[in-house]
This record gives C-alpha cells, sequence and structure tokens, in this order.
C-alpha cells in the first residue's frame, strides 16, 4: 500500500474516533459510537499492516490472534460489575505498551537521526516511558482497589507531597543526564522507569475509594497521552491523533467530574476522600426503620411520583433487569417513574447508565442529578438501591465529613425515602450516612436482586 493510501487511511480512521466520541457523549447514539470506533480501529490495523512497515507478517498474526482471542473472551465474560476493573488492566496494558515501545526505541540503533532532531526523539522516549509507567502502576493499583484486592482506603504517608516532588525533581535530573549522554543513558532511563512506577503506586494508592470513579477517568486520560507519545517515537500520526483525542477527552471527563463533586481535580490526586478535617466528624445517632417488600408495593400502590437511584449495589445484586420490570409495572399503573444518576456512583464514569442502557431503561426517564435534585420535594417515594455516599445528607450538613461540599442526591426530601442495602455498613469511602436513621427513611434489607423481585410479585398481586 502507498504511503498516500496509508496516510488517507488514517484520515478516514481518525474521523470515525472523533464521530465515536461524539456518538459515546449520549446514551441514544452511544451504539453508534462504538461501531464507529471498531471501523476505525479496523482500517487502521489493516493500514499498518499493509503500511510498508511491517514485514514480519508471522509474528504480527501470532500476536494479533493471541491479543484478540484473550481481548474477545474477557469481553464476553466479564460481569457489569467486573467493568470499572476490566477499564484499569486495559488502561495498563497501554503504559506497559508504551514503556516497551520506549526502550525499544533507545535499543534501536539504526537511526540515523542527529543535532536537534535527536534531542527531541530522545525526549520523546523518555516522556514516554515515564508516562507509560505511570499508568502501568497507576491501573494496576486501581485494578486492585476496584476488585477488592486492596484496601479502598487512602494510604497517606507521612509528608508524601514532598516525596511526590522529590520523586519529580530526581525524574527531571535523570532526563538531563540522559538527553545530555543517551549513548550511556540505559542507567539513569532504568532508574526514572523505576521512580515512574513508584510514583504511579503512591499516587492511586493515596486515593480514597469514593475518588476512583475520578481516578479510572484520570488514568484513561493517562494512557491516551502514553499512546500519544508513543506515535511520536514510531512517527505514527495516527497514534498521535488518537491518543490526544483519548488523553483530552479523558482529561476533560475528570475534570468535569471533579466539578460535580465540588472537588478540585490536584486535591483527588494529592489525597483523595477519608483525609484528616479539621475537626471530628458529626457521629450518626437515630433508630432504623425497617420496612418489608409487601408494605414498599403499598408505598408504591399510594404513589404518584417515583424516582429510582441506582448505586454501586444494584450493580452488585445484578439487579437492574428486576428494577426495569418494576418499572415498567409502574408507568402501566399511571404512575410518573424516573431515574436519577450521581455523576460518580458505581466505579466508573457512566456505570449506571451502562447499566439501565443494558436493561433496556429508556433514556428518555433516565435524569442526571442537576437535572432532577430540585423535584425531590415533589417526590412520593424515592428508592436508593445500593447507593451510600451519594445520597449522604453529611456531604451538606457537616463540614467535618470527608465529602463535605460534594453535591449529593437529595432524596431525603421525598415523602418517603427506602432505602435497599444488605446491612448498615458504610459506603466505598467508609463514611457513615445520616439518611438510614432519618425520620422519613426505611430501610429495606437484604440482597437487591432478592428484594426486588419480592416487591415485584407484591406489586403483580
Amino acid at each position: 500500500m502507498s504511503h498516500g493510501l496509508v496516510t488517507m487511511a488514517y484520515i478516514a480512521a481518525s474521523i470515525l474516533f472523533i464521530l465515536s466520541l461524539s456518538g459515546l457523549s449520549r446514551q441514544d447514539s452511544s451504539r453508534r459510537g462504538n461501531y464507529f470506533g471498531m471501523t476505525g480501529m479496523a482500517i487502521a490495523i489493516v493500514a499498518t499492516i499493509f503500511s510498508g512497515q511491517v514485514n514480519a507478517y508471522v509474528g504480527l498474526l501470532i500476536a494479533l490472534s493471541i491479543g484478540g482471542f484473550i481481548g474477545a473472551r474477557a469481553a464476553a465474560k466479564v460481569e457489569m460489575t467486573q467493568m470499572p476493573e476490566l477499564v484499569a488492566l486495559m488502561h495498563s496494558l497501554v503504559g506497559m505498551a508504551a514503556v516497551l515501545v520506549g526502550y525499544a526505541n533507545f535499543l534501536d540503533h539504526s537511526s540515523s537521526l542527529s543535532g536537534a532532531e535527536k534531542t527531541i526523539h530522545e525526549v520523546e522516549i523518555y516522556i514516554g516511558i515515564f508516562i507509560g509507567a505511570v499508568t502501568f502502576s497507576g491501573s494496576v493499583i486501581a485494578f486492585g482497589k476496584l476488585c477488592g484486592r486492596i484496601n479502598g482506603k487512602p494510604v497517606l504517608l507521612p509528608a508524601r507531597h514532598w516525596l511526590n516532588l522529590a520523586l519529580l525533581v530526581i525524574t527531571v535530573v535523570l532526563g538531563n543526564v540522559f538527553i545530555a549522554d543517551s549513548a550511556s543513558g540505559l542507567l539513569p532511563l532504568l532508574v526514572m522507569t523505576a521512580i515512574a512506577l513508584v510514583f504511579g503506586v503512591h499516587m492511586v494508592l493515596a486515593i480514597g475509594g469514593a475518588d476512583m470513579p475520578v481516578v479510572v477517568s484520570m488514568l484513561n486520560s493517562y494512557s491516551g497521552w502514553a499512546a500519544a507519545a508513543t506515535g511520536f517515537m514510531l512517527s505514527n500520526d495516527l497514534l498521535i491523533v488518537t491518543g490526544a483525542l483519548v488523553g483530552s477527552s479523558g482529561a476533560i471527563l475528570s475534570y468535569i467530574m471533579c466539578r460535580a463533586m465540588n472537588r478540585h481535580f490536584l486535591s483527588v490526586i494529592a489525597g483523595g476522600f477519608g483525609t484528616a478535617s479539621g475537626g471530628e466528624v458529626a457521629e450518626v445517632e437515630g433508630e432504623v426503620i425497617p420496612i418489608e417488600a409487601e408494605e414498599t408495593a403499598q408505598l408504591l400502590h399510594d404513589s404518584k411520583n417515583i424516582v429510582i437511584i441506582p448505586g454501586y449495589g444494584m450493580a452488585v445484586a445484578q439487579a437492574q433487569h428486576t428494577v426495569y420490570e418494576i418499572t415498567k409495572l409502574l408507568i402501566s399503573k399511571g404512575k410518573k417513574v424516573r431515574f436519577a444518576i450521581h455523576p460518580v456512583a458505581g466505579r466508573m464514569p457512566g456505570h449506571m447508565n451502562v447499566l439501565l442502557a443494558e436493561a433496556k431503561v429508556p433514556y428518555d426517564i433516565v435524569f442526571e442529578m442537576d437535572e432532577i435534585n430540585e423535584d425531590f420535594p415533589d417526590v412520593d417515594v424515592a428508592i436508593v438501591i445500593g447507593a451510600n455516599d451519594i445520597v449522604n445528607p453529611s456531604a451538606l450538613d457537616d463540614p467535618n465529613s470527608p465529602i463535605a461540599g460534594m453535591p449529593v442526591l437529595e432524596c431525603w426530601k421525598a415523602q418517603t425515602t427506602i432505602v435497599l442495602k444488605r446491612s448498615m455498613a458504610s459506603g466505598y469511602a467508609g463514611v457513615g450516612n445520616p439518611l438510614f436513621v432519618h425520620e422519613n427513611t426505611r430501610m429495606l434489607f437484604g440482597d437487591a436482586n432478592d428484594r426486588l423481585q419480592a416487591l415485584l410479585k407484591a406489586l403483580q398481586n
């Protein structure tokens, strides 16, 4: 394939990637966005194979077959509750690829570059390996936190900010050594890689559980910049464009999510929820009022305006299909039913939207927090399914709470709030919730899907 055809193919793939991101910005066009992305990637792979820069076709086909098989198996078998950790794991692979490509470029002595071009290329290698190593180790720790193998609480080392600053200063100094004498630069490159790996681990360990959706989005951005750096190292325009798209969109999403949480992006990276506050957190005191499925069904029969708030507990119980069956039944009885989605509900951006879309919940009854929060005083029944931190009143009325200032769904303003939970355990942020002892709150204890099945049966009688 001629160079002109390859360039045209790359341009077409880039346009499809842009259309893919545009489609993924809305629920009703997300499927089309996925198709655009898959088509663009297929064009990019075919164009690269026949670009003339590839000659080891046997090895390439073996690698494509192995990678394709693993990816297809992982996507087919993964549960929706495991999607966040799968995303984090995939980000780690992008980081690892950037590191390996960087070292391959450094060890390739066939380049004829000299002068400023050589210096620029070495800077590309150094930065690419650094970003890739941070992305790899940070994503591995995020994977461990998301799947529960690593405690979700922030690990806050003494003088951690000074440690981060020292690591960055050492990285810059090593970069100068590497650029000054790249012929013997393997040692500073190896030391920098080790520092970057430590930096990635320390950075994500210091971030609390409730900030994990932002972490996943942030790592997505890092993986994009790692891919862009790889594109510069390989002089591949498509990788540069694609990496820049992923990196910038991930950064913008992280910023939007931090604004939704009333948090500064740098404060999330530096600490996370669970850090020390100016005083003692108010204790949760009061009596829990339990309720059964039959009583809940009667409340819903007598209600006209109902809001359902899904959380990670719904994902764990895989209750989204039962929720939609209840929704359809209530709508058929003339009830107004809507879903309220918090920007950081679940473990990754859009987690609840994906679950509801999987259950085929209509998009027009799914509302974001800002669109529905003012309506709660007019709501008869608010049903909270496995959510905790996103419906916690202490975010608004306890200045010493670790989640103080975070906008939440104000479901306690509804006439009655029904909370489905397995137990009274705190949420992922480890923060107690006064909502559970609120005077108009009723607790429906047990597995969410089992309780909802019982509720559905009671509504049908």
